[in-house]
Parts: C-alpha cells; sequence; structure tokens
C-alpha cells in the first residue's frame, strides 16, 4: 500500500524543496515580505503536482484511473503544503523572529495569536491550491470515456 504513495511522496518533497528555496531567496533579496510574490507559490505547487500525476499515469498506463492520479496530486501537494508550512513556522520563530511584524504589522498589534493565523493561513492556502490544481490537471490526465467513432 505505502508503494502506492511513494512517487507522490517523492514529488512533495522535491516541491516543498523547490517552495523553500523560492521563500530562501526572497529572503536574500528581502523580498519575502512582499505577499505579492507568494503567488509564484501555487506556479510551483502547480508544476509539482502536475508533473506526479503525469509520472503517475506514464509508469501505471494499464491501472491508472482518474482516483488514483487523483491521490497522486492530493498527496504531493499535501506533502508539500504539510512540509512548507513547517519551515515557514519555524523560520517566522526561530530564524527570523521579527518576520511576522514586518510581514504585517497592522495585524500583528491587534491579534494576539497573529502567529497561528499566519500558519493556518499559509497551510489553508497550500491545501486549497493542491485541490484546485489537482481537479484542473487530472481534466487533461484522465481517460476518455467516449466511444469512438467509427470509420466509414
Amino acid at each position: 500500500m505505502f508503494k502506492e504513495y511513494a512517487l507522490p511522496i517523492r514529488f512533495g518533497i522535491a516541491t516543498s524543496g523547490c517552495l523553500i528555496a523560492y521563500f530562501l531567496i526572497l529572503s536574500l533579496l528581502n523580498l519575502h515580505t512582499n505577499v505579492f510574490y507568494s503567488l509564484f507559490n501555487g506556479i510551483i505547487t502547480g508544476f509539482g503536482i502536475y508533473e506526479a500525476i503525469k509520472f503517475y499515469k506514464h509508469r501505471d498506463q494499464e491501472g491508472f484511473n482518474y482516483g488514483k492520479g487523483f491521490m497522486a496530486g492530493l498527496v504531493t501537494g499535501g506533502v508539500a503544503t504539510l512540509i512548507f508550512t513547517l519551515f515557514f513556522a519555524l523560520y517566522s520563530t526561530e530564524l527570523n523572529a521579527g518576520f511576522l511584524e514586518e510581514l504585517s504589522s497592522q495585524w500583528a498589534e491587534d491579534y494576539r495569536s497573529f502567529e497561528g493565523i499566519v500558519f493556518a493561513t499559509v497551510a489553508i492556502m497550500g491545501l486549497a491550491t493542491t485541490l484546485v490544481l489537482t481537479l484542473t490537471f487530472m481534466q487533461l490526465f484522465k481517460n476518455s470515456n467516449n466511444l469512438k467513432k467509427k470509420s466509414a
């Protein structure tokens, strides 16, 4: 059973590595507090999910179905989101303690548990992106149930 999840987990780990690398590059350029740049996270996650489903279908052409492809996309995005959220929490609480206040000084003053709100937002955005992109990509990869037309 674990063998079915090994490929999506590997793609999820690779995707989270790309997300973390992108965040650290933005941090080096002091652009990590601009939320506009986080939109590219969706592209990184989408690429990881797309490649996971494509590779999964290529590897198991006979047994591939919508459910297996959907599972591959969700596991890939879920693993990437979990690892990136854990990294984000570690970075913002231990490595750069002033990051969250810098990210949104108004919110930080108004809410006591601002850190929890930010971590939950990061996780929810990652999971929502995962679900939407997996559903989208499965339209490309699913097997058609349409009957082939007979040639005259």
